[in-house]
């Protein structure tokens, strides 16, 4: 059977004005605020308040950590003999600013420190026992880890037979059984007591370390503020939930990364036009798609540790070459994502894998550093997971990732079909590695298991829309007054809206025909200015006056010196 991919559903949940009322004067805030806090499940106003104002008094205690106790004796151990402590993270972002956070911070507490991010095409994910070596080699004491090691069975067992003492910090999903480390810190377990389970690996750093601040009888606030910047960098790049510690944690991240006094980090916010904005505040949407993208472009196509030696320069001409280094490997890693996604895309529909429960394809050529993007891109056109691999023409071996749709979830199916490839990850995106040769089989048993967990919908576009309003709602004060929902992110998105029974009055084309500008109107009510990024073909067929209903996101455009409201659409639906 076919699946429709293009399938839309508008998904309008119904308001109670009641409701919207009470807690709307209980807070002082607009009504539509207290909708699209009713819809995010906070509906008391004691809950609103933490929400609205997230504190950092109300993160966990971090001895509540698992093996909290043991890693910290461990830690600190080292630190009064004096003996060499080797951090190893990994080669995205979260990876990189949690080993940043640990480098940093212990070697300002006296801490002999030696900071390690994988190569991914020398060493692959996770720990390489050439890692292991080279920490036996310079005499390591204790094998750190940070946002890897959960996996690291082998070499866990070989850094514990070298007479290193191994603690694991790390955030993904946990099998069946963990490795035999000194010290295992990590939220998922099930025997853990931290309040909070979802922390990046970035989160899990900067939680650690607090405690061991605690431990040396250091102000917490002095810790926090220098810190909070790079938490909250790997906590969005690595696409969190962005509620409960990680709101938080995020919340007062942005406030600090923007206020950075990190050389590295001023010269990326430099370098990537950023830093004109961080002086009105820095949104999750800067990290998510302009200070992620660069720092993860790096370990894709490069070396990781260009963008770990960014964060922890201290000198300003090398920070300002790290980060023009950086933004020429991450316009290198654009056009390389490009020409694998017009392959890939090409593949599928040629197979009829786009007929498929889930997409499994593979080439000669494809760097293995931009599938996870190019994997992601296929889901979100042909709305069904997606596995895609690079083959190593030599050993014949596939290196691949995966992403998904929110029905399928990735470790689970990477579990159940451990007899083909070995993997591991989260719920939407994951690793995998496998034989060229059962690509084809691996293919035919995905689609076997997805059809026993998928029905058709799974399959169709479901737009979230917060709320149907009234035009007159969205006021200048109301978008105003939507910054305290920031940050937006996953679990926490930016308010979609719909207007009903509009009309176009005026449809415009800009200098680029695939942008239109959109004047709408009700009845003979106020219009309202509009763009539609994106929608000119769409849009050319249109007739002026033609009825709609209209999916938009509102927000406030400056020019010289005065604000105007606008509408940005994101779908419609015509009628009558």
């Amino acid at each position: 059977m076919q699946i429709p991919a293009t399938a839309t559903h508008w998904s309008i949940p119904t308001r109670d004005r009641i409701r919207e009322g009470e807690l709307a004067r209980a807070l002082d805030v607009p009504e539509l605020i207290a909708c699209l806090l009713i819809n995010r499940g906070i509906t008391e106003p004691d809950q609103a308040q933490h929400y609205l104002n997230p504190s950092l008094d109300d993160l966990g205690d971090p001895s509540l950590l698992p093996d909290y106790t043991e890693a910290s004796r461990i830690l600190l151990d080292a630190r009064e003999r004096k003996t060499r402590v080797f951090v190893h993270g990994d080669y995205d972002v979260d990876g990189v600013s949690s080993a940043a956070i640990f480098d940093r911070f212990l070697k300002k507490v006296g801490f002999n420190v030696h900071t390690h991010v994988p190569h991914r095409m020398k060493e692959g994910y996770g720990i390489h026992s050439s890692a292991v070596e080279a920490a036996k080699a310079m005499g390591a004491d204790v094998f750190l880890t940070c946002d890897c090691g959960i996996s690291a069975f082998d070499q866990i067992a070989a850094a514990r037979e070298a007479g290193m003492r191994v603690v694991v910090t790390d955030h993904h999903s946990i099998g069946e059984t963990m490795p035999q480390a000194h010290a295992l810190i990590n939220p998922h377990r099930p025997d853990s007591q931290y309040p909070f389970t979802e922390l990046s690996g970035a989160g899990v750093v900067f939680r650690f370390c607090e405690g061991l601040t605690r431990e040396l009888g250091l102000p917490v606030d002095k810790y926090r503020n220098a810190f909070l910047d790079l938490a909250a960098l790997g906590t969005v790049a690595d696409v969190m939930p962005l509620e409960g510690e990680n709101r938080i944690l995020a919340r007062h991240g942005l406030t600090a990364l923007a206020a950075t006094k990190k050389i590295g980090l001023r010269a990326l916010l430099r370098e990537s036009g950023v830093e004109l904005k961080a002086s009105k505040g820095l949104r999750a949407y800067h990290i998510g798609y302009v200070l992620g993208p660069r720092l993860n472009a790096a370990g894709r196509i490069d070396d990781a540790a260009i963008s770990l030696k960014l964060l922890l320069s201290r000198d300003e001409q090398e920070a300002t070459q790290l980060a023009r280094q950086i933004e020429q490997i991450n316009e290198q890693r654009r056009a390389e994502q490009m020409r694998i996604l017009d392959e890939a895309s090409q593949m599928v529909l040629e197979t009829g894998a786009n007929d498929r429960y889930v997409i499994v394809v593979a080439s000669e050529g494809w760097h293995a550093g931009v599938i996870g993007i190019v994997a992601g891109r296929l889901v979100e056109q042909f709305r069904r997971p997606a596995f895609v691999g690079s083959i190593d023409p030599d050993t014949g071996k596939v290196k691949g990732s995966a992403r998904t749709i929110p029905s399928f979830h990735l470790y689970h199916a990477l579990q159940a079909h451990t007899h083909l490839m070995d993997g591991g990850g989260h719920a939407m995106a994951a690793g995998f590695s496998a034989e060229s040769g059962r690509i084809a089989e691996i293919a035919d048993a995905l689609d076997t298991y997805a059809r026993g967990i998928l029905t058709e919908e799974d399959f169709a576009i479901t737009r979230r829309v917060d709320a149907a309003v009234d035009p007159e709602e969205i006021t200048p004060a109301f978008v105003a007054a939507l910054n305290a929902l920031e940050p937006f992110g996953d679990s926490n998105p930016e308010p979609v809206f719909v207007a009903r029974d509009m009309s176009f009055a005026q449809i415009t084309p800009t200098r680029k025909p695939e942008h239109v500008q959109v004047t709408l109107r009700r009845q003979d009510g106020p219009v309202v200015q509009a763009m539609g990024f994106g929608m000119g073909a769409r849009l050319a067929e249109v007739q002026a006056g033609a009825r709609v209903d209209v999916m938009f996101q509102p927000e406030l455009d400056e020019y010289r010196g005065v604000t105007r409201l606008k509408w940005i659409l994101k779908d419609y639906e015509l009628f009558g």
